[in-house]
């Protein structure tokens, strides 16, 4: 009788801590805040890898930015050089709105992505459409990027279909002069 009571139980509290997740909010008062116009302005390289739901590491790249900011405008365009010879490209048109957040458009996401910043911390969430065997999928991207300092952040990056996470993308960015290059 009492593996009975065991099963609801679990269920209860796999759902309790599953539910339990990260807000933007919870960095509110960290310093110094995260000024992504300020950060994404010039060149800024980074170097990432992917990995799929069982943390295989599927994939390593490489991306080139450069950004450029007008006001409240900016475009970010990425340039990515992956370990298997592909090279992609993103185009992001950002504006950051009179209530601090940030709305972007791409050409491979799907409608307006949404970003957020509250002290070092920056949320980003859009809808991108990952071409994979000459087949199209949405996924929902959950984007984190964390400043180390002036010069270094860090990207994390939750890949869901239907809800389940398919693949993680990690990241780590550097502004230091001299800006260094991908190897191509």
């Amino acid at each position: 009788m009492n593996r009975l009571y065991n099963i609801p139980l679990f269920f209860i509290v796999f759902f309790l801590i599953s539910s339990c997740s990260t807000a933007i909010t919870d960095y509110q008062n960290s310093n110094p805040p995260f000024d992504i116009k300020s950060y994404f302005n010039g060149e800024v390289i980074a170097w990432g890898i992917v990995q799929d739901y069982n943390n295989k590491v599927n994939r390593r790249f490489c991306v080139e930015i450069k950004g450029d900011w007008q006001g409240n405008t900016g475009i970010l365009a990425e340039t990515f050089y992956f370990n298997d010879g592909e090279v992609s490209y993103r185009n992001w048109q950002l504006t950051k709105k009179a209530d601090g957040t940030y709305r972007g458009t791409a050409e491979d996401v799907e409608g307006i992505a949404i970003g957020k910043q509250n002290g070092f911390a920056f949320q980003f969430n859009y809808t991108l459409n990952l071409t994979l065997d000459n087949k199209t999928y949405q996924v929902a991207m959950d984007d984190w990027m964390y400043q180390i300092d002036e010069h270094k952040v860090m990207n994390k990056t939750s890949m869901k279909k239907f809800g389940v996470e398919v693949a993680n993308i990690t990241l780590f960015f550097d502004k230091e002069l001299p800006v260094k290059q991908c190897q191509k």
